[in-house]
């Protein structure tokens, strides 16, 4: 559905490059070979911008992903060609990694894949789902997760951090840039 917009020129066609520049071929690829293991779907996993948005632009597939990492996490996937289904299927998957885990912050908006908006923003949220997936069992792509790290200190650490006197640290009294001139002064 992306040939239903006018050519963009000027500035949007400026900020369009510049978000395309930010694409990665390779990360692309790593996605569709992952997405390829968790479903056993046969798909072309080349990392070219076509393929990507071709293979994942309707959203069933984004759909039977969901459903391999939880299953029955998406009980109807519209398999149709209208515009309002296709929409369905990309917010369901949005839907169901919220619920995986995935921050906001990580997924994208459906038109950005439904109309090729921001391809990078669905690798970063497949990526993001990815490193998810370990929780439920399924390979993970992309970098590992941190783990937490809790610190339980003692009364007497924390008392120990209240004993130090701030001024040790030093001070910037006196330190201004008052009365400094640099080149020649304005004459009045």
């Amino acid at each position: 559905m992306a040939n239903n917009r006018a050519t963009k020129s000027g500035f949007a066609a400026e900020a369009q490059r510049k978000i395309n520049s930010k694409y990665n071929v390779e990360l692309a690829r790593e996605c569709l070979e992952w997405i390829k293991t968790i479903t056993d779907e046969n798909i072309n996993v080349s990392g070219d911008m076509d393929n990507f948005f071709n293979v994942l632009a309707d959203g069933t597939l984004l759909c039977k992903l969901s459903n391999c990492i939880k299953p029955d996490s998406i009980k109807r996937i519209n398999v149709s060609d209208q515009t309002f289904r296709r929409m369905e299927n990309i917010n369901n998957f949005l839907r169901v990694a919220n619920e995986l885990g995935v921050p906001s912050q990580e997924t994208f908006q459906s038109v950005d894949l439904m109309e090729r908006q921001n391809l990078n923003a669905v690798i970063i949220c497949l990526q993001s789902l990815g490193r998810k997936a370990k929780n439920y069992g399924k390979p993970s792509i992309g970098p590992k997760e941190a783990d937490k790290n809790i610190r339980n200190f003692t009364e007497e650490q924390l008392k120990a951090g209240q004993s130090i006197i701030s001024l040790q640290y030093g001070s910037n009294k006196g330190a201004t840039q008052s009365g400094i001139n640099i080149g020649n002064t304005r004459h009045m």
